[in-house]
């Protein structure tokens, strides 16, 4: 039997999963790595963490379903997107890698909109100009660490790097690259235009080459070090938001919408082109199939909200305290009691794009308890994702039914608050936590040229629970996500120069 590996550079851990050679899921291994929370908006990775990750992961992996190295046909990688890895001219990082949740570059993404204009970036780029992305995280160390860029010779994203360490070769796909802020979605290319504004060397930049591309074989020290054989062909793989949309079966515009649960969370759709919001709320990546793009609207700290909540009402990691403590949730009065929560607790993305707003309790009263915050936790997640779902309602993308992914989708009572929330069925999926890697393991079979085109993974996972909203609580839910709005638009003033993050909205 032959069969593929797939790897997914989250936020928390890399998740390696077995595959056969259509792409259908085996099993998986998670190794977890740490990530430095500082004030200031820091948020940092050790890129040899994600390399010592992956490789335990991959000798788990093999060892725990007893895989002969020889069956393995292929490999390939999702990535944390919007990051930044800096590399010297032996590819070695120079300082930690900045990752998605950093917004310490708001200077400098003021700067490019000063020298760009806010409306043309957006329609060059698919995204608004915002230190969340990788091309101000590296214009930061060139204006704050002088002497550290002074050895920068090339910059790249999570699973650019981690397929460097495979096979020697340094490039990326248009997924990732679109995460960049420096990508022309029009043309395909690096932006010319952001590039100069910037300040920045192209030649800094990878080589971009399709995500299903052979990008090189692995190299013998690889091979020592993950366990399989040398020349084990590697395909490029994608960003993880695109390749959790072909995880979840989303290859093109019928197959409707799906949400990400996880660290940060966001709701997104396959379309032919590009989606412009004259409101700029929502952003739109390349997707890993080719030419499709993902519109989509990503918030900063949505499963990471309930992370938070767990780790100060119930520290450490005893039995399953998420568990416990949504399911002491269910029944308990949020926002129907006046407790509403703003969970932008890194900053925001969708649908304000401000690096200084900060979560918030709003209305909390002296009765108010674990379950109260909690229920309160979830709903704010919840009500924050209603206002980018509206936003694809408003501008051509129907949203009328939501496949959820991720992890917070394993709970029934968040589910169920979605679908109330946002007025439309959500459905879980077979596929939970290893959609990042199912899209990583179709798109090296489509590469490999093991199955025809991303069809396939429609049939890779299916509908295991469907959560209809209740007419009379989404009418309630929809009253109260007008307050929900407005207290953050009471709050925006007091958050400036307090969010820790700084810069452009």
């Amino acid at each position: 039997m032959t069969m593929l590996i797939a790897h997914d550079l989250g936020t928390t851990g890399n998740k390696a999963s077995l595959h056969s050679d259509n792409g259908a899921l085996i099993g998986s291994v998670t190794v977890t790595y740490p990530t430095r929370f500082a004030p200031g908006g820091i948020a940092e990775q050790d890129p040899e963490d994600w390399w010592r990750a992956l490789t335990e992961a991959t000798r788990e992996l093999l060892a725990r379903h007893d895989v002969d190295a020889a069956d393995v046909r292929g490999l390939a990688i999702s990535g944390q997107m919007m990051g930044a890895v800096l590399l010297d001219a032996a590819y070695r990082p120079v300082r930690p890698a900045i990752i998605w949740a950093d917004t310490r570059s708001g200077e400098q993404a003021d700067q490019l909109v000063g020298r760009i204009g806010a409306e043309r970036a957006y329609k060059l780029l698919g995204h608004r100009l915002n230190p969340t992305y990788s091309i101000t995280k590296v214009m930061w160390v060139r204006d704050r660490e002088p002497e550290v860029f002074a050895k920068v010779r090339h910059v790249c994203l999570a699973k650019d790097y981690a397929v460097y360490r495979l096979t020697g070769r340094l490039a990326t796909d248009p997924s990732d690259a679109s995460s960049t802020n420096a990508y022309d979605q029009e043309r395909g290319t690096w932006s010319d235009v952001v590039l100069g504004a910037a300040g920045l060397d192209p030649a800094l930049l990878p080589e971009i080459v399709p995500a299903t591309a052979v990008v090189g074989t692995l190299t013998s020290a690889a091979a020592g070090a993950t366990g399989l054989r040398a020349g084990t062909p590697i395909v490029m793989g994608g960003g993880d938001g695109p390749l959790a949309a072909v995880g979840a079966g989303v290859v093109s515009p019928a197959d409707g919408a799906y949400c990400y649960l996880g660290s940060s969370s966001w709701v997104s759709v396959a379309a032919p082109r590009p989606l412009h919001d004259p409101a700029m709320r929502t952003m739109t990546f390349d997707h890993v199939v080719p030419g499709h793009y993902v519109p989509t609207a990503t918030m900063q700290a949505g499963g990471a909200s309930l992370e938070w909540i767990a780790d100060v009402l119930e520290p450490g990691e005893a039995g399953d305290r998420f568990g416990r403590l949504v399911e002491a949730a269910e029944t308990a009065d949020a926002s129907s009691d006046g407790l509403y929560f703003l969970p932008h607790l890194l900053g925001e993305r969708s649908p304000y794009w401000n690096p200084d707003a900060a979560g918030a309790f709003v209305g909390i009263r002296r009765h108010h308890d674990r379950p109260h915050l909690v229920r309160a936790v979830l709903e704010g997640v919840a009500f924050n994702l209603l206002t980018c779902v509206d936003a694809f309602r408003e501008h051509g993308a129907p949203v009328d039914r939501v496949d959820a992914i991720g992890g917070g989708a394993a709970s029934d009572v968040w589910l169920r608050i979605l679908a109330d929330v946002w007025g439309c069925p959500v459905r879980r999926r077979s596929i939970v936590e290893e959609a990042n890697s199912l899209g990583a393991a179709v798109t090296a079979a489509v590469g490999l040229g093991l199955v025809d085109d991303f069809g396939v993974a429609r049939e890779l996972s299916e509908v295991t629970a469907e959560f209809t909203p209740d007419p009379e609580r989404h009418a309630a839910y929809r009253e109260r996500h007008a307050v929900f709005l407005d207290a953050y638009r009471r709050l925006e003033p007091w958050f400036e120069g307090r969010g820790g993050g700084g810069g452009t909205r």
